[in-house]
């Protein structure tokens, strides 16, 4: 309170009332208290003193994720970024944006736009989404197929570690080869190796024309045919290419949502694609034209192209808009894996499979990011029990190893999938997380028990370490 504030510093009831995740605001927060910072001298000094106390931290940004990365114990110190929110400064000669930890997407997104740039970063959660856990998560999203996840876009980081130390690169240059690149120890990490305060992000010049088309396909391979024949025919211009199964389609288009579909109900594989370009008329006939192809060489069965903005924004809801499965589920239980794309379509089809044959799964929808190996599911299961949960997670999980894919693609790792991650790391990878985990937080105190467990085998850090 002395640092911050009475109205900075939440305690007892106003903790209770808080939420660690935006899909659980009923359930009751538990935490000594919440700090709500508003410079980066002031989460310092937060991490000082809980340095000096022993005293675990978690942060939260817009608590969206996935993966248990906000959820407490109830013996964490919370620090909220949510009022380290400007944006500092748009630089459209250094084509870069430099932004506060707690800046939501879609307001850097309009700040941006309105220089006539564009942040290639974009997903369903970006009203919510807070930059710093963004950053923390290595975000994907639906553009990474051309622009790359998260990590592509990130210049400079300015970071709290665990000890309070302020660690500022907050540069603006794309090629620096001066020695360790150390941003790259913070994204992804989960917050468990220091806290993102700042960041300085690469942007780039507005395109000026956007087309998108769904396209009805019975056949994977020729899903992975038609990708390849558009990014050959786009030059460059494809950015997006999703994919959909019929189930999914039909609950994301369904009267209940009063969204029609663009295309009718009936095929196995629906892909949204998105082309990013210079100019909307030629940009829309070259897609039209390449549709007409597509359907002469028997690659695509069906079309509907997006004519104008309220058609794109149609489209683009109906996949962005994934809170609409979550509704269509009793419980939803979550995944986001990642694979070969040509293993895709074998994949899902065997997972799906067999997990409709375990005992309380009611539903499985499918759909994801084709283009870069990423699928979801979003399985509805009866009840919350360990022992359903498990079942769940080695029918979706086992496969992983042998096809060399990820239990995430994007999500991280947090809690919920910890107890998984030796099937896609290695036991020294493991290890040397663990070397670095200690060296930067040495008595583990930022977001503990999160992403790895911290109980060390001697014998192989010596082996990393020597």
């Amino acid at each position: 309170i002395t640092l911050l504030g009475k109205d900075n510093v939440l305690t007892g009831q106003a903790v209770a009332e808080s939420y660690s995740h935006i899909w659980r605001m009923e359930e009751t927060l538990l935490a000594k208290a919440i700090t709500l910072p508003r410079t980066t001298a002031e989460v310092s000094s937060i991490v000082k003193l809980c340095y000096h106390s022993d005293q675990a931290i978690v942060v939260f940004g817009g608590r969206t994720n996935l993966v248990g990365s906000t959820e407490t114990s109830g013996q964490e110190i919370i620090i909220s970024m949510e009022k380290m929110n400007q944006i500092e400064e748009v630089d459209t000669q250094s084509r870069t944006v430099t932004v506060q930890a707690g800046a939501i997407l879609e307001t850097i997104q309009m700040a941006i736009a309105a220089e006539d740039m564009f942040l290639p970063l974009n997903f369903g959660a970006k009203g919510s989404a807070q930059i710093g856990g963004i950053i923390a998560t290595n975000a994907g999203g639906l553009q990474v197929f051309r622009y790359g996840m998260t990590r592509n876009l990130i210049l400079g980081l300015e970071v709290v570690m665990a000890d309070g130390t302020i660690i500022s690169g907050l540069k603006k240059i794309i090629k620096d080869n001066s020695a360790f690149d150390l941003k790259q120890l913070f994204i992804g990490s989960e917050g468990t190796l220091g806290i993102v305060t700042k960041a300085v992000l690469k942007i780039i010049e507005a395109p000026k024309s956007r087309t998108s088309a769904f396209v009805g396909i019975n056949d994977y391979d020729k899903v992975i045919h038609f990708l390849k024949f558009m990014d050959k025919e786009l030059a460059g211009n494809l950015s997006s290419y999703e994919l959909i199964w019929e189930n999914s389609y039909k609950v994301m288009t369904g009267p209940q949502n009063d969204i029609k579909p663009p295309i009718p109900y009936g095929y196995k594989y629906y892909v949204l694609i998105e082309g990013l370009g210079i100019d909307q008329n030629q940009d829309q006939a070259r897609l039209q034209f390449l549709l007409e192809q597509a359907f002469e060489k028997e690659i695509i069965l069906d079309a509907a192209i997006a004519d104008g903005g309220s058609d794109l924004e149609w489209f683009w809801t109906i996949r962005e808009d994934v809170h609409q499965l979550k509704s269509d589920c009793s419980i939803d239980h979550h995944f986001d894996i990642s694979i070969p794309i040509p293993e895709i379509g074998v994949y899902v089809d065997e997972t799906v499979k067999k997990l409709n044959l375990i005992d309380g799964v009611h539903k499985v929808f499918a759909f994801g990011h084709v283009a870069d190996g990423n699928i979801h599911f979003i399985v509805d299961k009866e009840n919350v029990s360990p022992a359903l949960k498990k079942d769940i997670d080695l029918t979706v999980y086992t496969p992983l190893k042998k096809l060399g894919g990820s239990v995430s693609a994007e999500h991280g790792i947090g809690l919920h999938k910890k107890a998984y991650l030796d099937l896609c790391r290695s036991p020294e990878e493991i290890a040397l997380m663990k070397v670095l985990k200690k060296a930067l937080d040495p008595k583990n105190l930022l977001n503990p028990g999160k992403v790895i467990d911290m109980e060390y085998i001697s014998v192989i850090k010596q082996k990393i370490v020597h």
